[in-house]
């Protein structure tokens, strides 16, 4: 396969102008070497000479002619300016040159600046260039794109024909000399270790200084003189040639707090640095940023979905995860996820804090974590607290985890498989779809361990891991499958299983059985042992993407950190629970970049590339991590509005000319919309967006100073993106309700409340025997009792100025697990704790159902479900035998809660202004209760009601009762009759839920305790409307 390339994309030549554009002006070198210049020129094809300087030696070189705190300073400026940057502070003529360009991951980052090498040649005339990489693996990559895009750049720039790179090889120092004195295009790439790893130029002269170290044979190569150079020191050579320095992954390359790496490239005395990553660290003199939001929404990378596993009904066994170590004060404390037992009895997920000591058991409440402790809690050091974990104190033996790390839940092998069957499915459905296209879907697996995907017997002979045995079975399962079949048609698929996958591992040589065998091993991807993997998928970039290779399924240990993409990765599956620091941008990372054909040609589109990351996290969880993963290695910041952020706008002058907006015009814009109150200040220029801006963008209320109307449009635009979603109900939403004193005070709602405001208690009757039988039969017609299973939710990921957003698109049929060894809890110790019921009467229940098989299935949904059923048997069973009896004088609800208690609502949930309520306004539930509240003020017969407030509350065994109005009605304006109304959408008991139900019986039971105590107590009715309860009033005299 031959990989086209395309030479017009915009964003590529932007960040090409970018760079290209800050020497404009640069003038033809005219210096004292023009003789030797003519010289060269007649015996030399390439006859521009411009940009160059030629030594003494022979040697050619670049110069720069600009003053570098004028012209170049002002360049700068304008290139900013040109793509909405945060202008810089000045150029300095004594300090280094060094300029950033930013681009995600998968935008061809290397391409563009190959080509802005030829460009600059073009121009003007420069002609040495050293790309500087942090590893051996990006070495190869780079290396790998010069070769294959020769043949583009030499049609694109036939005055560059000719030029030569080469891999900086210490015992090949003829490649330096000849950098130095050809006139033509020059590219070195070399790795930063390369030119300082075994010392420097003081670490030479104490060599050269010492006799018995001079004799030795140095690696120092760099910095000692060579025959293979004319006698010359390679860092001589380069230095004198003043070569333009480009660095790929400077975050890697720059070496840290020490700076290392940035010493090494001063080393070289560079014309300058120009400096390409997605995740800069230090952003020196940005000049083109192309961003991960940038990428997604102008589609140059791949859509993200997320098809996320969920495990439900588990919790049979004990699991703890830890989350974080905090240390404050000498007290060292952890935040862990573990199963928990709430107030109502049921198990869920809940974070809670422990120390050293703690007894889980106590903690969660639950007879599971019996004996597991809480051991020694580190702290740590050194980088990001890498020394941090937790010590898990578990019979028999002791559990370390670290951040990120869990221990215990359902069988992760079991959970495993099933990621493996979903990814190779997601895998074969794209593959149906694009195969057509002329597309070759590939998937990559990140294993936990290198000994799950392949082990050695104790001869060294090769033997399939667990992984390696799951995707066989699963992927002939699935090929059986009658979706499939036009995929497979005649296919051996016992042969074709073994053949679609395949390791890429770092290599570790070993004795085993008296010969030396190739061992795959662990790392961490950041090792010297990882160039083996990294190499090796290099190599085989360009068979991965052809459908002459079968191999469609890779499996690696560590291919997260920088130098290997592949464009045709559309599943990506990562079986580690570890939170490694980004690994959700670096996953997706190795699958961003638009597919190809096997014509080599890119394909475009959402429709067509869609990366699908298969997690065991929620999607929710992914895209609020991912986001902060983005943040914090871009420094994007999400939903802020930056003083800059204007200043790229472009303006009509008066003369007709278009110029953009500036930077003085955009911070005077930022500092107006900080003042109206639409952003607050978050530091760092930039303003945190607030609700008052999405509303007032939502309702197209935007104030602005009348100087900017023109550009109204494009400014609208800018905050769109930066705002996101308005939230259906938020804070500003919110409003107080106030008291309407003139109802509250008046005789008519004076009455009211004296016949509605007394407090009662109850007391309850039942029959045991009968409670028992009632507790037998709901059990028997309880739900059904499922197995663990897990169930996959997916979602898209869409990624904004305003943050990253995750929306549910599809939810699986649930999946059961096959758990095996679940040790079986004490289901009657379990149901007494619960239930409060005797053993005997609980035996009884389990004996006399016909669900007790059903504890084995699983244990904790079958101990729930029971515990629910006898309790709320027991609840209603209080309920039918209960009795109010009012209590004294003295207790009642005092009509000054009116005013003391607040009350607010959501402005889309009241009915404002009203006149007969206790309240200015009335806060509503449902369109029930709205058009009840509408039909009171519309009465006539209606003198005075309420909304009756939350802390009104009659007690129930089933948990406080709060009704919904009271009201006082005249008849004939004499008679006056008192309600307290419960409005529902249904009159019928078997249509109301049962607990509702029941609370509601019990509020009558409550009001008919005060009827007793008086001739013209509050009747207790339920409606639909006001027309129900004129419909239901007694007949005089009754």
């Amino acid at each position: 396969m031959k990989l086209h390339f395309e030479s017009d994309l915009p964003y590529q030549i932007e960040a090409v102008e970018a760079v290209c554009d800050l020497f404009r002006g640069q003038e033809v070198c005219r210096s004292v070497f023009t003789v030797t210049a003519q010289a060269l020129a007649a015996a030399d094809s390439q006859q521009s000479f411009e940009g160059k300087q030629f030594t003494e030696g022979g040697g050619v070189g670049n110069a720069l002619q600009l003053i570098v705190d004028e012209e170049l300073n002002e360049n700068l400026q304008q290139v900013q300016l040109r793509n909405g940057l945060p202008p810089s502070l000045p150029l300095e003529a004594s300090k280094p040159l060094d300029f950033t360009v930013e681009m995600e991951t998968g935008t061809g980052k290397t391409y563009v600046y190959l080509r802005t090498v030829f460009e600059l040649n073009q121009r003007y005339g420069f002609t040495k260039f050293v790309v500087v990489v942090p590893s051996v693996a990006i070495k190869e990559g780079v290396n790998k794109t010069l070769q294959i895009t020769r043949e583009h750049f030499e049609d694109d720039y036939p005055g560059a024909k000719g030029y030569e790179f080469f891999q900086y090889d210490s015992d090949k120092l003829g490649q330096v000399r000849n950098f130095a004195s050809s006139p033509n295009i020059q590219i070195m790439v070399i790795t930063v270790g390369a030119i300082n790893k075994f010392g420097d130029e003081a670490a030479a002269q104490a060599e050269e200084s010492d006799e018995a170290r001079r004799r030795e044979k140095s690696k120092n190569k760099m910095y000692r003189a060579s025959e293979k150079t004319g006698g010359e020191r390679p860092i001589d050579l380069i230095r004198q040639t003043r070569p333009i320095l480009i660095v790929d992954e400077p975050q890697s390359v720059d070496g840290g707090i020490d700076g290392k790496g940035r010493k090494a490239l001063a080393h070289m005395s560079p014309l300058c640095t120009l400096r390409y990553s997605a995740t800069h660290v230090d952003k020196h003199h940005m000049v083109y940023r192309l961003d991960a939001v940038d990428a997604y929404e102008q589609r140059l990378v791949k859509q993200i979905e997320v098809a996320a596993a969920t495990v439900q009904g588990g919790n049979n066994r004990p699991y703890v995860k830890l989350l974080a170590v905090t240390s404050k004060r000498g007290l060292i404390s952890a935040s862990i996820e573990v199963d928990r037992e709430n107030a109502a009895g049921v198990v869920r997920r809940d974070t809670i804090s422990v120390q050293d000591g703690f007894d889980l058991q106590q903690e969660t409440g639950r007879a599971l974590y019996a004996d597991i402790r809480i051991g020694e809690i580190r702290a740590g050091s050194g980088k990001k607290g890498s020394g941090q974990f937790l010590e898990l104190k578990v019979p028999g033996s002791e559990v370390f985890l670290r951040v990120g790390e869990a221990w215990g839940d359902v069988d992760a092998s079991a959970v495993h498989r099933e990621m493996i069957r979903r990814t190779i499915k997601e895998h074969l459905d794209k593959e149906r779809r694009l195969r057509p296209l002329g597309v070759k879907v590939l998937s990559l697996f990140f294993v936990d361990e290198v000994a799950k995907y392949r082990q050695y017997d104790e001869q060294g002979n090769q033997v399939k891991g667990e992984y390696a045995v799951i995707f066989e079975e699963e992927y002939q399962r699935w090929a059986r499958h009658p979706d499939y079949q036009s995929l497979f048609g005649e296919i051996d698929l016992a042969m074709a299983a073994g053949e679609v996958h395949n390791g890429y591992f770092s290599i570790d040589k070993k004795k085993v059985g008296g010969k030396t065998v190739e061992m795959l091993k662990d790392t961490s991807g950041t090792t010297a042992a990882d160039d083996d993997t990294y190499n090796l998928i290099m190599r085989d970039k360009e068979r991965l993407l052809s459908f002459e290779s079968p191999l469609k399924f890779i499996f690696s240990h560590s291919a997260l950190k920088e130098g290997w993409d592949n464009p045709n990765v559309f599943q990506i599956c990562n079986f580690s629970t570890r939170e490694t620091e980004r690994w959700r941008r670096q996953t997706i990372g190795r699958g961003l970049r638009l597919c190809v054909n096997q014509r080599g040609e890119r394909l475009r589109g959402f429709e067509v590339n869609t990366l699908t990351v298969i997690a065991n996290e929620s999607y929710q969880q992914f895209a609020d991590n991912l986001q902060k993963d983005i943040e914090q290695d871009t420094g994007i910041r999400f939903g802020v509005v930056h003083d800059h952020e204007f200043a790229g706008i472009p303006v009509t002058l008066e003369s007709g000319a278009v110029a953009p907006l500036g930077f003085e015009a955009s911070k005077a814009l930022w500092c107006h919309l900080h003042a109206q109150g639409y952003i607050n200040d978050a530091g760092k220029g930039g303003g945190k967006v607030q609700d008052a801006l999405r509303t007032a963008l939502r309702t197209g209320t935007l104030q602005l100073p009348a100087e900017y109307e023109s550009q109204r449009p494009q400014i609208e635009a800018v905050l769109k993106k930066l705002s996101g979603r308005l939230e259906v109900k938020n804070a500003d939403d919110r409003k107080p309700v106030a008291v309407r004193k003139s109802v509250l005070l008046s005789p008519d709602f004076q009455a009211l409340w004296d016949h509605i405001k007394h407090k009662t208690t109850y007391r309850v009757e039942f029959d045991n025997e009968k409670l028992v039988e009632r507790c037998i039969q709901a059990l028997d017609e309880a739900p059904p009792i499922a197995r663990t299973r897990l169930e996959w939710r997916k979602a898209d990921m869409a990624i904004g100025k305003a943050g990253v957003e995750a929306a549910l698109r599809s939810v699986s049929e649930p999946i059961a697990l096959y758990e095996e060894g679940i040790e079986l809890p004490d289901v009657l110790t379990e149901l007494q704790d619960r239930t409060q019921l005797t053993r005997k009467t609980i035996t009884r229940i389990l004996t006399e159902s016909i669900r007790l098989n059903d504890f084995k299935r699983n244990p904790q949904q079958f101990i729930e479900l029971a515990a629910d059923a006898i309790n709320r048997c027991k609840r209603f069973a209080l309920v039918d035998g209960i009795k109010y009896v009012r209590l004294g004088d003295e207790h009642y609800y005092a009509q000054a809660l009116f005013e003391s208690e607040e009350l607010s609502g959501y402005l889309r949930n009241l009915v404002l202004d009203t006149e007969k309520s206790v309240y200015e306004h009335v806060v509503y539930d449902s369109p029930t209760e709205r058009d009840f509240a509408e039909s009171l003020e519309r009465n006539e017969a209606v003198r005075v009601y309420a909304k009756l407030p939350g802390w009104f509350k009659v007690p129930t065994p089933l948990g406080t009762y709060n009704p919904d109005w009271a009201m006082l009605v005249t008849r004939d304006g004499q008679e006056r009759l008192y309600f307290v109304v419960e409005t529902k959408g249904s009159l019928f008991d078997d249509e109301l839920r049962a607990r509702e139900g029941a609370k509601i019986k019990c509020g009558t039971a409550h009001f008919a305790a005060l009827a007793d105590e008086g001739a013209d107590a509050a009747r207790y009715v339920r409606a639909r409307s006001v027309e129900d309860v004129f419909a239901g009033m007694p007949d005089r005299g009754q």
